[in-house]
């Protein structure tokens, strides 16, 4: 067990480690041309890509952090610091939006709309398309496979950009043909996005902090409870999650006439069952005889 934690660790680190080098370069590349084209939409790109940077840099120091295997303060890990790091993340997008709102609605307000387009305005938005899509799938195959919400942030925030950055090359497109309000538009657009995939990514964080049940995790395992001959009966079924971490409490019922022995192998099947069908889990299973009613 401990192998597959640090080769699970490894790996999240150095998908971790190759967004923080495509956030440097989009970040760079973006602000560089935003600044020269006046592009609202590229610079608002260029201001979320920059705290997907900040982003990207958490979320590697967290998977550092949260596969440290548990110590004397910290009984069952270090898994949710991932958590708080996609929360985190969460304020960031939001801060995101709070700049890219108030800078479009300002320009459409006073009029000072006219940017300049030339070749490295569509160069850099359809480079940061490219990148976004290659990153958002390598850290969303990464997340499912090691049941990271760090990674899995770390890809909502570029597959955002992806579809924030198809926005402003359409706003770019119109601008060339002299419509240049489209720009600010598409930054409100972007805006409206980010909030929306902020939402959600919040709402995940909080929900695994304060230790709601996993609902499709839960359907897991009373199927494979229901599914056990050996087994009266079960009960208080209680799962929560932490980082890639998820700890699971039952209480089983077996037949009274068995032995110990016996009871103690059944117990040991219930726990093999559930690991088969759920990955990275801890498990604390109460055996009781089953009693006539």
């Amino acid at each position: 067990m401990h192998k597959i934690i640090k080769s699970s660790s490894q790996e999240k680190r150095s998908v971790a480690l190759f967004s923080i080098i495509a956030a440097i370069f989009i970040t760079l590349f973006k602000l560089i041309i935003g600044l020269l084209t006046r592009s609202l939409g590229i610079l608002s790109e260029a201001l979320h890509s920059g705290l997907d940077l900040i982003a990207a840099i958490i979320t590697y120091f967290s998977v550092r952090v949260s596969d440290k295997p548990a110590d004397e303060d910290h009984n069952f890990g270090h898994g949710k610091v991932e958590n708080l790091s996609a929360l985190f993340e969460t304020f960031l997008l939001l801060i995101t939006c709070v700049w890219i709102i108030y800078e479009a609605v300002s320009r459409l307000v006073t009029g000072n709309v006219h940017i300049q387009i030339n070749i490295w305005s569509y160069v850099v938005v359809v480079s940061s398309i490219i990148i976004d899509f290659s990153r958002s799938r390598a850290l969303s195959k990464a997340a499912k496979k090691h049941n990271s919400q760090a990674l899995e942030a770390d890809a909502l925030h570029f597959s955002t950009d992806i579809w924030s950055s198809s926005v402003v090359l359409v706003g770019l497109i119109c601008a060339n043909f002299g419509f240049h309000y489209a720009d600010s538009i598409a930054a409100l657009i972007v805006a409206l996005i980010v909030i929306f995939i902020s939402f959600r990514l919040g709402k995940r964080a909080i929900d695994i902090l304060l230790d709601k049940s996993p609902k499709d995790t839960i359907k897991k395992v009373n199927d494979v409870l229901k599914g056990l001959n050996d087994i009266t009966d079960f009960h208080d079924v209680k799962i929560r999650t932490a980082g890639a971490d998820i700890f699971i409490e039952l209480n089983i019922h077996v037949n009274p006439l068995i032995s110990i022995e016996d009871a103690h192998d059944i117990t040991h099947k219930v726990e093999e069952e559930i690991k088969n069908k759920i990955g990275r889990c801890e498990i604390h299973i109460h055996t009781e005889p089953e009693t006539e009613q």
